[in-house]
This record gives C-alpha cells, structure tokens and sequence, in this order.
C-alpha cells in the first residue's frame, strides 16, 4: 500500500483543477467546477465504499472496478440523466489521463476506464417540464414576509423568468442588472458566453423589493453576487446543493395543494418550463435557441417535439377507440425531425 507520504493523488489533483485546466487548457469557470464536482463525488464515494479517510485515500484505491462500482451507483440513481452520467465518465477519464501522463503506473486503469461505455439517452426529444399553474404553486410556498422567504421567492421567480441554468443564476453579481427603459440580466454561460435576457415587468418589481432588503447599502455596479447566504458574519454566494435543496422543500409543499407538481422539482425543470411556455405562446425556435444559450438549434428542437407529442397523447386522449381516425395518431406521424424544423422555420412549410 502506497505511504501517505507518498501519496501523489491529492497533488495531482491540485495541478490538474488549479494549473492544468484553467491555464494550460484555458478551461471556462463552469467547466472546471464540473470537473471538481465529479472528483468530488468519485472522493466521496470512495471513502464511504472503503471505509477510509480521505486524506488516505490514493491511487491504489481508485481502481477501474471501484470507478466502475462508482458509475453503476449513479446509472442506478433516478435523478441522474444520461448526459450526467456521461460528463462525470467523461471527468474522471481525463483526470485519470491526465494522471497517467505523469506516473506510468497508472496506465492499466487508465485503459481499463476507456472499455467503460457511455450512456445512450433514453429518448432525446423527451422533456420535463410544468405549467403555469404548478410553477405558481411553487412560488407561493415561499413567506414572502421573511427574508428567507422573499430571497427564495425571488430566485425562483428569476429562475423561470430568464430560463437561466442553475450556475449563471449563482454567477449573477448586481452589477448584471438594468433598469432601464428595457431592464435586463446579463448572465454568464458556457464557454465564457454571456447574454442579455430581458426581465418582465413584475420580476422587475420583486427584484427591486429584493433588493432594498438584502443590498440597501451597495451600489448596482458592485460584482457582489446578488443572491447569497450569510455564514459567520460572511456574506457568501448560494450553493448549488443549497438550491437543489430549497426547491425539492417547496416542491413537497406545493404538491400538498397541486397534484401536478412532479416529485423531483430540480433547477433545470424551470429552464424547460420556460421555454414550452415561450413555444407555446409562438415564440420561434430560433429566438428560444438564443434566449437559452444554445449554441445550435438542434438543442432547442426537444420543445418542438414535446408539444407536438403532447397535443398528440391529448387528442389520443379524448379519440375513442373504436374511432376510424385513432388509427391514424401515431407518435411516428408526429414526430418532427430537424429538416422538417428547419424547413418550417425558414418557410419552406
């Protein structure tokens, strides 16, 4: 077993997250805390399957089956999609990678993970999303009243109005915000993007109570983060797990009074519900593409289809069966591919 003292882990861990990847690869902010993450919970998973602290643990203990012990556990975790499942694979391969470039030792279990197949999504054109009504419910579990409650209030109604991904809501500092005659957020996406998104007039008037409760004394021009927590007498930006965990609490609330709120109300479930809203109320795709962050249309697509495949299970729904024209609603007649798409947005339909 490999001394502690010895143990180059913790090392190359530290020159691979805070050298390598954001000034040798010139990796994003977003994209080295992805990376963290998924070595995190690789960590975490590791000292509890072994019983170890973690300061013991080493390479000798990550080895391909217990990597592949680590991915079997997320592939069976409900709440981990497919494209989850893959970034973390796909982390912990280039640590590994990156490891193995700098103790040849490491090789054999370098080669091992690559045999280790990535995850096929289960059907690319599905997606989750909630009405009005079930986002409203929500909302209304916040006490506004409190100023707990109106910070939750007001992150989630920011949430679903931008469509923003959890992180560049996190990433929001004041100085992000206008007021002016058209007021809007800028917001930080992947790849070092950034994006103007235009806030509605009543968001506009919850952020402005917002504010002068929880930044009375700072300027709109601060970089301070607009959302935060105060820990120790220290003012610090929320955490993704404290925001996972806030709306999992008022989602439990609202189902008491709205059946339709789904079981797992995550971050990403406003971002779609966003934007069916948008395509429902005949917003084009590409302006959706554009108001989400996407960098090609195609991502943009799955709203199209889902709409399409919920008006066809609602008219399936209310066709009787023994109707000659049942035969005849298929989700193969419905299904939208991207020529079909592109034809109809640039008129050709």
């Amino acid at each position: 077993m490999m001394d502690a003292q010895n143990n180059s882990l913790f090392p190359f861990l530290h020159d691979y997250l805070k050298i390598y990847l954001p000034k040798h690869r010139k990796a994003s902010v977003n994209t080295v805390r992805s990376y963290r993450k998924s070595l995190e919970a690789l960590l975490d998973y590791t000292k509890e399957h072994l019983q170890l602290p973690l300061g013991h643990i080493t390479f000798e203990h990550l080895t391909a089956d217990l990597i592949l012990s680590f991915m079997e556990q997320l592939k069976s975790d409900t709440d981990c999609a497919a494209s989850a499942y893959n970034s973390r694979l796909a982390a912990i391969r280039a640590f590994m990678g990156y490891a193995a470039g700098r103790d040849i030792a490491l090789d054999a279990t370098l080669e091992k993970l690559k045999k280790i197949s990535f995850e096929k999504p289960v059907n690319s054109h599905i997606v989750e999303f909630m009405s009005m009504e079930t986002v409203t419910a929500i909302v209304e579990q916040t006490d506004a009243s409190t100023a707990k409650g109106l910070r939750d209030r007001v992150f989630i109604i920011l949430l679903y109005d931008t469509g923003a991904r959890v992180q560049e809501m996190l990433d929001i500092r004041l100085c992000d915000l206008q007021f002016g005659s058209t007021p809007r957020v800028t917001l930080h996406g992947k790849g070092r993007k950034t994006r103007a998104v235009p806030l509605m007039a009543r968001t506009v008037q919850h952020l402005r109570k917002y504010l002068s409760e929880f930044h009375s004394v700072e300027l709109l021009s601060s970089d301070m983060p607009l959302f935060y927590s105060v820990r120790n007498g220290m003012k610090n930006k929320l955490t993704d797990r404290l925001i996972r965990y806030m709306l999992q609490k008022y989602g439990q609330m609202a189902r008491t009074v709205c059946q339709d709120v789904p079981e797992n109300v995550h971050p990403h479930l406003f971002r779609h519900s966003r934007a069916m809203h948008l395509y429902q109320g005949g917003m084009d795709l590409t302006l959706i593409s554009q108001w989400l962050g996407h960098s090609q249309l195609e991502t943009t697509l799955i709203y199209a289809y889902a709409d399409t495949e919920q008006k066809r299970k609602a008219i399936a729904a209310a066709t009787p069966k023994d109707n000659p024209l049942y035969a005849k609603l298929n989700p193969a007649r419905c299904t939208i591919t991207d020529e079909e798409t592109l034809k109809r947005l640039t008129g050709l339909r």
